[in-house]
Order: structure tokens, then C-alpha cells, then sequence
């Protein structure tokens, strides 16, 4: 602080004149405990604190510092002593600013006096004998000392147990807090006011240093003296530099504006959040909307608001990836380019009907007329490469989901995932190029891979990176592309390639989306097993009906799930809240390994085996489990085939999840019908669940055991996947407790329908809601994937043998006739 107009001639008194010597002669050195004015209670451990009176209330003939609240003095043993009695009041300084001083009040004074002090005669002046204060000592600072490091602000109750512990007055260890504050604060001004100053003169010597070469100009070549024509040459080059420089300006604004959907009228410089869509935007957007409370299923990514009207809503999300920038322009820009030729092909191909798009008489599907999309479309993947064929679909409904939360799940990997269980594998963002614009997902693109998988072992995971572009078009109006990056990426190729393919998403009023999906595809066909050709060529596989059925159910259960609006389904054993969340991960672990099994999942490290004895369309796989959480040790075989049923896919489905019928295929249910302990609907279908079924013991002495299942069905297939359990973990379970480490190792049933049924009618009316079977569901035939995973061997050490696959190959085929004899399928 400066001190010179307050600490002046016209204070009277040896103690004012000696003060104010004394402060301008001492320097500061925190070593040595000398001092500045500020901080100078703080360092003598004194507990006083010391303000400045407003210069503004500064009157001509006012003395500073002359009431008694605040006075300095010089004593015989060289120690500056400081007293004030504080009181806080606010005063208003000329800008409006409210400032908190210290005041010491009379009656404080008094109290600080001893008697003689308090004599009032004339013939002595007051307050002539001042109270000396005493040292703080230095356990007291040290402990003082480590305080301010850990909270420099302590509260009245920590400032209570901080003087009682030290023998202190609160008001002293107040005081004593805010002087050294204030000491750090100067500390922390000068430091950084020597900094400014480095910088300053770093500035200058290099603004002299380019002066001084602008008055004497030198040769770049020969290092003499320029003359006026090398200059005009040097000039020229410039001009020539900035008007090419202009013109790649100009460029990438047209660029630019078509990105973002503006006219080409007037140059647009993009904003900080989209840096010609690279580089620094915000590396997360909230687009999602506030809705009402509920609970989390499995994180904190989905929730359902409690009132009506608002549909599926989205909390803030997790965790991204960083936003990164590509440091080759021409490359950027042709990713640029192949979003925006993507998403224009995207949105024509939604909104055109007849002639693009052609009703299937076998199928009821739309289907893509060829001839018609070659003469409307440039491909913008290059051509097709040999032995791949195409597939393209396009189907229409309503789900109950709003745009900007159906955006935000597919922009993020995780969340798309949880979205389609069944069928995507595992996926990731390799790159955020554009992370949107303003808060929301407009104009994001990520560069992402994914593999898709079909659940039988005859169809191989696909594996795809691809661009992924979301753009708003209206209000409550979005579009999200997936195009694949082959034709980009020199040395890149797969046997799957995603043509222009995703979704038009567009609010309706009920909290709704009506949203139009395009799948378009090339595939390896060799690939695929004939038993498959068919399906996937009619778009029931890996199709746009596919995407959009498993959509509508995902969507129904989660509202069935976190909505406190519904009530919970009635079930024979009463489970509460936590407990019913604790099951449901349970299940969906359960269900996620199953899927995992049968498409043989890079998550899970599988290693196929080669049996001579055992059927081709059976594959046997095998892996070791040691500390996994949730999975027992040991040696793990999983045995999985697909084969053809001359049943409907909802017979099928109806006869496998129903517990009564259990012991007509089930060794484990003892031969006898299992009942049913808990129940928890995931949809108004009450097929769509999670239950626990107790087998029956055969003998007094032999325990019943439990069975974890999960049965779901949509429009496009079924699945039934269980698991036995341990009696007591699942109590647990049921009581809330913690689900990851209860170990099973899933089996269970996917069911497609047959596509070779050729007349059948598979497609529901376009618009549909959240219907769980279409026609292809109810009618035709089968395919039938069966899978099994036994522990073999707790020992992760042990050998697998040939007996324990021969074992587990018997019962892949015993199972098989079992049901085909229960459905009386044993002539066809």
C-alpha cells in the first residue's frame, strides 16, 4: 500500500511522526518478519486488523488516522505495536462499490484499558498509555501457519475450535486470517507485476529491434543493402501470395456456408465452436432437453420425465473423446464434402417415394428401384468392388422419443450401443471433427467404427468405420448420416461398406418422433452362409425394419422402466426399487455375454476349435476366465448353431419362454415344470421381461436351484437368454446389492423370421407404433440360433479335452430334437 497521503506532516504526536519513519525505513523481507503496513499484525502474530479509510470522505481539515480507532506507535524495546477494536460497517466508495472497513468502538476502547486508563481529568491527555499487545508464539503460527494452507477462509465454527485449541481470542484468529490474505495477495501482485515488467521489456527490445531493421533494409541474398526494385519484387510476391490466399478463402466459405446450410450470398467466417469444422469446438454439447426425475437403469444416460407430453429425454452426458484436428486441409475438406454429398442423399432418398422406392409384393418392404437411384445419385464411395451386392431399405414409424434426445444417443458411441443391444457388437469415435455449433449437435461429424453383428454363428460381424453427420434442417427437424470412409482412406477396404444410411428425425406434438430410416449397404455375399443369403438380402437382417423395430422396443422399455407414472407389474415375490435396478443389470449383463458368445465379439477372447467329429454349422469356441469379474473361473466353451424351423417365429418364442413348458427341452429343469419367483415387465407385451424361475427338486435332498431369464420380441426377431444362479446372490440381488459380481455364464435362443417363405408378408403399415410382431413374426417359418456356455474346468490351467466337446455337442443336438419333437416338427 502507499502510505504518503495519509502518513503526513500534519499528524500530530511523537507516535504518528515515529510511525510513519519507521514504515517508510523498514523494507520488506518476509524472512526477517519486517513488514508491510497490510500484513503487519499478521508477521509481529499480532491478531488486529488493519483497513484504509475511503479517500473520498477525506475532508480538508480531517487528520487520518486521528480517532482512536486506529493508532500507531514506537516503544522503547523497537517493536511496532498496533490496536484496534473492530466493528464491521460498509461505506460506498465513488464507483458504487460496497467495501467492508473496521472500526474500533469506544466502548472496546475501554475495555482495553486497565483503571488508571480510565480516569477522565483534564490534566491528562486520554488514552495516553496504550495496552501493549503480546507476541502470537510460534506453535501458535505454526498451527496457524498450516491452517490458512489447507482453507484460507475458515468458517465461524472452524475459527471457534482453532482458537480454542490455540488459548486465542475468535476475534484474533479472525483477524489474524484476514491480514494474511492480505500479505499473499501483495506477494502474489509483486510476483506478477515483475513478470508484466519482463514481458514489457521483452516487447520493447523487440519492438526497437524491428524499427531499426525497417529504417535499414538488407538483401536477403547477398546481405547488403536493398534497393527500391528488390522490394517491389518482395511486394509482388506478396500480392501474388495473398490473392492466392484469398481465393482458398473464398473457397472454403462457400464451403462453409453449405455446411451450415446458408446461402453463398455473402462470406460466413465460422465461429470459434466450429473452425471449418476442425478443431477447437466444445468438446461436449448438452442438446439434450430437462424433463422430470426418475431412475437410472444402467447409467446416467437415459431418463423418462414423469409428466406427459415430453417423451424420452437425455441428462447430461459422460464422457467424450477429445475434439482433435486433422492436419492435412485437403484431407478435411474431403471429409467435409463427403458428409454433405451424404446427408443431400440421405434426405432425398426419405422424402421421394414412387419412383425411388417400389412396395415389395413379396416382402411388403419399400425397395430401392436401382436403375432409377443411378440416374438421380452420384456414388460418393466409388464404385462398387467385385462380388459385393447391395441392400437397401426404408421404413417409417412413430417412436416415443424426442429428436434431440434420439440425436444425442446416436452422436455418442456408448449410448448407441445401449440403444441396440442386439445388434451392435461394440463401436467407438475414433476422432470428433466437429463437435456441433451453439450447445447443440448441429453441424457435428465424428469419424467412428462399429461392428454390427446378426445373432447366429453363420453370419460373420461386420465390421465399419464410417463418418457420422448430424444436421438440423427445421425446428424439432434432424438428420444423422452414416457413410463409409473406403473411397478416402488410401489401403482401406471391408467386406461391408455403408452407403449413404441413417435417419430423419422429426417431432411430433405428444412428445413423439416420427422417423424415416434408410439402410443401404454392400456386402461380401460369400461370406454369408446360404441359409442367410435370403434374409439379408430383404433387408430383415441388418435393414432399416431391423434398426427401427429394435428402436421402438428399446425406447417402450425404458419408459416402461424409469417412468414412476406406471406402475411396476405385479410379481409373485415383492421387489423393490433397487432391487428391481439391481436385477435388470443383472439381465442386460447377461444378455450382452450371450450375444457376445454367439457372434464371437472381439470383446470376448474367443479362440475357435476345429473338431472333426462335430457338424460344420456347429461352432465350437473356447476361452479362459480368470479373475473376471461376474464369471466363475476356469476353462468356458461355448457351443452355438443356427438351423431352420417350420414354425412361426412368435410360436417359437411363446413355447421357449414360457416356464410351464420348460422340461420338454431343459435338462436343467429336473424334468418337471419351473416356477415363477419374480417378474419384471420391460414392455406392455409382458413377453418383453425379466423373470426368475425355481426349478423343482427331485428328491427331499436334492436343492432347488434358480434361473435368471430375459425374454424380449420386437418386429424383426426374439430373443431368450438364461443363466442358473446362486440362491444367495440373487437374495442379495433382490435386496438392491451390488449385481457385478455374481457369477453366470448365459445360454439361450435368437429367433429370426425365414425369408424363404417367398409370398409371406413381413412388413407392417407404414407409420406404425410400437407394435411387437409384424407379419413376418406371426406367419412362415424360422431360423433358430441355439446357444450353450459351460464351464468346463475351474482350473484356468487345465486342458479341455475331447469328451468335454463332444459333451457339449450332444447337448446342442439333443436340445434341438427336443424341440423340434415338442412342436411336432419331426416330418418336415
Amino acid at each position: 500500500m502507499n502510505f504518503n497521503g495519509f502518513l503526513d506532516n500534519t499528524s500530530s504526536g511523537v507516535d504518528g511522526a515515529g510511525a510513519s519513519k519507521l514504515l517508510s525505513d523498514v523494507p520488506y523481507n518476509n524472512n526477517n518478519h519486517h513488514f508491510s503496513f497490510s500484513a503487519v499484525d499478521t508477521m509481529l502474530g499480532t491478531t488486529t486488523a488493519i483497513t484504509t479509510p475511503s479517500l473520498h470522505s477525506r475532508t480538508p481539515n480531517s487528520r487520518p488516522f486521528s480517532s482512536h480507532g486506529l493508532s500507531l506507535g514506537l516503544h522503547t524495546n523497537g517493536e511496532v505495536l498496533m490496536e484496534s477494536n473492530v466493528s464491521r460497517k460498509k461505506t460506498s466508495r465513488g464507483g458504487g462499490e460496497d467495501v467492508t472497513t473496521e472500526s474500533r468502538s469506544e466502548s472496546d476502547n475501554a475495555e482495553a484499558l486497565s483503571g488508571d486508563d480510565l480516569d477522565t481529568s483534564d490534566d491528562r491527555p486520554p488514552f495516553k498509555k496504550k495496552k501493549r499487545y503480546h507476541r502470537h508464539t510460534p506453535k501458535q503460527i505454526q498451527d496457524l501457519e498450516s491452517v490458512f494452507k489447507e482453507c484460507a477462509h475458515p468458517d465461524e465454527k472452524q475459527r471457534l475450535d482453532l482458537s480454542r485449541r490455540l488459548n486465542l481470542d475468535p476475534r484474533q484468529v479472525k483477524f489474524w486470517f484476514q491480514n494474511r490474505r492480505t500479505q499473499m495477495k501483495t506477494q502474489i501482485e509483486r510476483h506478477e507485476n515483475a513478470l508484466l515488467r519482463q514481458e514489457n521489456d521483452k516487447l520493447r527490445a523487440e519492438n526497437m529491434s524491428v524499427r531499426e531493421a525497417m529504417r535499414n533494409p538488407m538483401c536477403g541474398n547477398c546481405g547488403g543493402p536493398a534497393v527500391l526494385a528488390d522490394i517491389s519484387i518482395e511486394e509482388q510476391h506478396l500480392r501474388i501470395e495473398n490473392s492466392r490466399l484469398k481465393d482458398e478463402l473464398d473457397r472454403v466459405c462457400a464451403l462453409t456456408g453449405k455446411f451450415l446450410g446458408r446461402s453463398n450470398g455473402s462470406h460466413y467466417i465460422p465461429d470459434s465452436a466450429l473452425v471449418l469444422g476442425v478443431g477447437v469446438g466444445s468438446a461436449g454439447c448438452n442438446g439434450g432437453v430437462g424433463g422430470g426425475g426418475g431412475f437410472t437403469l444402467s447409467s446416467p444416460r437415459f431418463e423418462i420425465s414423469n409428466g406427459t407430453g415430453s417423451g424420452l429425454v437425455t441428462v447430461n452426458h459422460h464422457h467424450q473423446p477429445p475434439v482433435s484436428s486433422v492436419s492435412d486441409f485437403d484431407h478435411r475438406s474431403r471429409y467435409l464434402d463427403l458428409a454433405l454429398a451424404a446427408m443431400d442423399e440421405l434426405v432425398k432418398m426419405a422424402q421421394t417415394r414412387d419412383p425411388l422406392w417400389v412396395r415389395s409384393s413379396d416382402t411388403g418392404f419399400d425397395v430401392l428401384n436401382r436403375e432409377e437411384y443411378d440416374t438421380s445419385f452420384s456414388r460418393c464411395v466409388g464404385p462398387k468392388p467385385d462380388g459385393f451386392v447391395s441392400e437397401a431399405s426404408k421404413e417409417s414409424g412413430t417412436v416415443i422419443i424426442n429428436s434431440l434426445a434420439l440425436v444425442e444417443t446416436l452422436m455418442d458411441s456408448e449410448r448407441w450401443a445401449e440403444m441396440f443391444p442386439s445388434m451392435i457388437s461394440r463401436t467407438s469415435t475414433t476422432e470428433i471433427i466437429s463437435s456441433g455449433m451453439g450447445g447443440t449437435r448441429n453441424g457435428a461429424l465424428h469419424l467412428m467404427q462399429a461392428e454390427l453383428q446378426l445373432l447366429s454363428p453363420l453370419v460373420p460381424v461386420r465390421q465399419v468405420s464410417f463418418l457420422r453427420f448430424c444436421k438440423q434442417h427445421a425446428e424439432g427437424v434432424w438428420a444423422v448420416v452414416d457413410v463409409s470412409i473406403d473411397s478416402i482412406r488410401e489401403g482401406s477396404s471391408s467386406s461391408c461398406r455403408r452407403l449413404p444410411s441413417g435417419c430423419l428425425v422429426q417431432d411430433m406434438a405428444n412428445g413423439y418422433s416420427k422417423v424415416t430410416w434408410i439402410e443401404h449397404t454392400e456386402y461380401d455375399e460369400n461370406r454369408i452362409h446360404r441359409l442367410y443369403r435370403p434374409l439379408l438380402s430383404c433387408g430383415l437382417a441388418f435393414g432399416a425394419h431391423r434398426w427401427m423395430a429394435a428402436l421402438q422396443r428399446q425406447c417402450e422399455c425404458l419408459t416402461i422402466l424409469m417412468s414412476s407414472t406406471v406402475s411396476p407389474s405385479p410379481s409373485p415375490t415383492p421387489i423393490n426399487c433397487n432391487g428391481r435396478k439391481s436385477m435388470l443389470k443383472l439381465a442386460k449383463r447377461m444378455t450382452e455375454n450371450f450375444c457376445g458368445g454367439v457372434c464371437a465379439s472381439s470383446l470376448q477372447k474367443w479362440s475357435k476349435l476345429n473338431v472333426g467329429n462335430v457338424d460344420e454349422d456347429v461352432r465350437i469356441m473356447t476361452r479362459k476366465s480368470v479373475n473376471i469379474p461376474g464369471e466363475p473361473p476356469g476353462i468356458v466353451l461355448n457351443a452355438a448353431t443356427s438351423v431352420w424351423m417350420p414354425v412361426s417365429p412368435r410360436r417359437l418364442f411363446d413355447f421357449l419362454g414360457n416356464e410351464g413348458l420348460r422340461s420338454e427341452w431343459d435338462i436343467l429343469s429336473n424334468g418337471g415344470p419351473m416356477k415363477e419367483m419374480a417378474h419384471i415387465a420391460k414392455g406392455h407385451d409382458h413377453s418383453n421381461s425379466v423373470s426368475l424361475l425355481r426349478a423343482s427338486a427331485v428328491s427331499a435332498n436334492q436343492s432347488s436351484m434358480l434361473i435368471l431369464q430375459e425374454t424380449s420380441i420386437d418386429a424383426a426377431g426374439a430373443v431368450v437368454v438364461y443363466a442358473p444362479v446362486d440362491i444367495p446372490a440373487m437374495q442379495a440381488v433382490m435386496n438392491g446389492g451390488d449385481s457385478a459380481y455374481v457369477a453366470l455364464l448365459p445360454s439361450g435362443f435368437a429367433i429370426l423370421p425365414n425369408a424363404q417363405a417367398g409370398t409371406q408378408r413381413c412388413a407392417t403399415e407404414e407409420g406404425n407404433g410400437n407394435g411387437n410382431g409384424g407379419m413376418c413374426m406371426e406367419e412362415g417359418g424360422s431360423l433358430l440360433t441355439v446357444a450353450f456356455q459351460i464351464l468346463v474346468n475351474s482350473l484356468p490351467t487345465a486342458k479341455l479335452t475331447v469328451e468335454s466337446v463332444e459333451t457339449v455337442n450332444n447337448l446342442i443336438s439333443c436340445t434341438v430334437q427336443k424341440i423340434k419333437a415338442a412342436l411336432h416338427c419331426d416330418s418336415n
